[in-house]
């Protein structure tokens, strides 16, 4: 299967990128897809099971339990990464595949799978 994203941009760069790094990546029963969404404000992590192209556990800056939550933005993206942890865990997830979503492995990214990592999820 082949797509051309064409223009230029950092949005379009971006879904490049994704599309390249999803060629290689897919999702399993036995070992789901974590993916990260990044944008200036907020993170959101999944984890996806392709096969049956479900959603199986996902937290995000979004939800109530950072109602109060005082922080960096990288703080608050190693906690989403120690919520989907706990999640999985509940789940009976121990481990993912990682999916930066395009983005650079630094920073937000990196947080997320390091919060998720000491969370007890193999990635």
């Amino acid at each position: 299967m082949s797509v051309a994203i064409l223009g230029k941009g950092k949005k379009v760069a971006l879904k490049r990128r994704h599309a390249r790094i999803r060629k290689r990546i897919s999702g399993t029963a036995e070992r789901p897809r974590l993916v990260v969404t990044r944008s200036n404000r907020h993170m959101v992590a999944q984890v996806v099971d392709d096969t049956k192209g479900i959603t199986l556990v996902s937290a995000s800056t979004l939800q109530a339990d950072f109602a109060g939550f005082q922080g960096t933005k990288v703080e608050a993206a190693k906690k989403v990464g120690e919520l989907i942890a706990d999640k999985a865990k509940a789940a009976g997830i121990t481990e993912v595949v990682f999916d930066r979503g395009g983005n650079k492995y630094t920073g937000r990214v990196a947080a997320v799978a390091e919060g998720a990592r000491e969370g007890g999820l193999a990635l």
